[in-house]
């Protein structure tokens, strides 16, 4: 094999390595931030394949605030009716929201959202070529040096490598990544041959796209999922330990008919076929130098629950504003060791909640059918970050490092809007619930919403419902700042605007 021909250097300040959900919102934040950036990926254009379907609440929200939320939404369903036939040819139904989690002022998106996974790619490179940013396919991350003020990597495309310094890399490159292999950084886990899933996407006759549907039989897991904006069904069969995986189109037939007793349902070829091998791994550390690893690179999950694609969007999500504050504000860099500080015990913890739901499966050939509040990631959140500061008692509801809530019927001078369209962006909010007039920021870029009886000018806001302060408990004088990813970073009940002001300073 030929060496690949060399061509003259470039530079930029992030290089993003893989294409994949994780990678995409990656560059969308940074597009958007007006971070200087390269997305590559060795495939020569999207993947194929439903992948990971389910999209959860906490990652909708973070769609919203990237303006896909509309478009994701569109080419899915929320809370998708399950079925789930016994041997005996019971059905028994599940899917419905949790009554705990209906119709809540302070959670917009209360159910997974299923939809395939190219789809959710597919809005964000759309997203992102709106941005002005693209992905570079066909481009490979052949290695990589590293000193003190950046790294030094070879990327080649047809053949040609093109050294690209950069001051920070990301390894979004899935559960191979070249990114987290050159680091050495352990990757420890399992990988699990005696647990495989065949899973393909292919057309299907004789059953009704109104449910997800699901079998339990004593030879395994069967279940055929409709997948929304499409004429196909993500099939999905569980195999016997030592068994061949068999591809075909009759094999899969015969499966299916094997599992469910039914020869009225007839599938058709496949577009795509896979076969999933239980690999569970967390990487040792999430930064390695100014290499940084995230989604699959660093942490590999069970597909129970839905977690590992929204798990890799969150840690984007995390990263991006903490490298647009480096750049853009003067952030100390000691600013992005709390990536790892606060993402890794997050994975941590999803791969515990999924390996459960996992074994659950397997011990009864079943997949779950009702709705968990466990699995929607609003719960996720970073009390006792270095980021994360209070005055609050440790009973407190709401805490520094909580997901910030949603309130709705804030009546503002231009109309009425719920919080989540008043905040985020990239910036910072202080939501100010002390007496006129609003708190100064001066010499930042943090928006203040200053929550009055009734609103007379910009910035302020009525909370006519009362969903606000129901959410976030003030006193008369409480000074709430939230993250630009949608997190609290500091509680004042006592409306101590220095700790305010000392915050933010530390982020330039």
């Amino acid at each position: 094999m030929s060496e690949p021909r060399k061509a003259v250097a470039g530079s930029t300040t992030v290089l993003v390595v893989g294409a994949g959900p994780t990678g995409l919102t990656l560059a969308v934040e940074l597009a958007r931030s007006g971070v200087p950036f390269r997305l590559i990926d060795a495939a020569p254009g999207p993947r194929p394949g439903s992948r990971g379907k389910g999209v959860q609440p906490r990652t909708l929200e973070i769609f919203e605030d990237l303006g896909i939320a509309e478009r994701v939404l569109a080419n899915g369903q929320l809370a998708v009716p399950m079925n789930s036939t016994g041997p005996d040819g019971r059905v028994t139904h599940g899917g419905a929201i949790p009554e705990s989690l209906a119709d809540r002022p302070d959670i917009p998106y209360a159910a997974s959202l299923i939809t395939p996974q190219w789809r959710v790619e597919e809005a964000l490179r759309l997203r992102l070529d709106e941005l002005g940013g693209a992905v570079e396919f066909g481009t490979a991350l052949a290695g990589f040096t590293q000193t003190d003020d950046g790294v030094t990597a070879e990327i080649v495309t047809d053949g040609t490598a093109t050294t690209v310094a950069a001051r920070w890399l990301v390894g979004a490159d899935g559960g191979h990544s070249t990114v987290r292999k050159q680091t050495g950084v352990a990757f420890a886990g399992e990988t699990r041959e005696d647990v495989r899933m065949v899973l393909a996407d292919l057309p299907v006759s004789g059953l009704s796209r109104a449910a997800w549907e699901t079998w339990r039989h004593p030879a395994g897991v069967m279940s055929l999922c409709p997948l929304p904006s499409t004429e196909v069904f993500q099939y999905a069969a569980t195999l016997a330990p030592g068994a061949e995986a068999r591809l075909s189109l009759a094999d899969l037939q015969a499966t299916l008919e094997e599992r469910t007793g039914r020869a009225d349902i007839r599938l058709h070829e496949p577009e795509w076929t896979s076969v999933w091998r239980a690999n569970i791994r967390l990487v040792e550390h999430y930064r390695v130098g100014n290499a940084f690893l995230a989604g699959d690179a660093a942490h590999i999950h069970s597909p129970a629950g839905g977690q590992g694609m929204n798990t890799g969007i969150q840690d984007a999500h995390n990263l991006a504003w903490k490298f647009a504050a480096v750049v853009n504000d003067g952030a100390p860099p000691a600013l992005l060791d709390t990536y790892e500080a606060e993402r890794r015990p997050v994975a941590a913890h999803v791969l515990a909640l999924s390996n459960t739901r996992l074994a659950e499966t397997m011990r009864t050939n079943a997949v779950p059918i009702d709705r968990d509040a466990s699995t929607i990631q609003l719960d996720v959140g970073y009390r006792g970050s270095a980021l994360a500061r209070d005055d609050r008692d440790e009973q407190a509801n709401l805490r520094a490092g909580d997901r910030a809530p949603d309130a709705t019927g804030l009546a503002a001078v231009d109309g009425v809007h719920r919080l989540f369209g008043l905040i985020g962006g990239g910036r910072f909010t202080l939501l100010d619930f002390g007496p006129p007039p609003a708190t100064p920021l001066p010499g930042t870029a943090a928006r203040v919403l200053h929550v009055v009886a009734q609103p007379a000018g910009e910035g302020e806001i009525a909370d006519t419902a009362g969903t606000l302060a129901a959410a976030y408990g003030p006193s008369g004088r409480t000074l709430v700042l939230i993250r630009p990813d949608g997190y609290i970073g500091l509680i004042s009940d006592a409306g101590d605007l220095q700790a305010v002001t000392d915050y933010l300073a530390a982020f330039g």
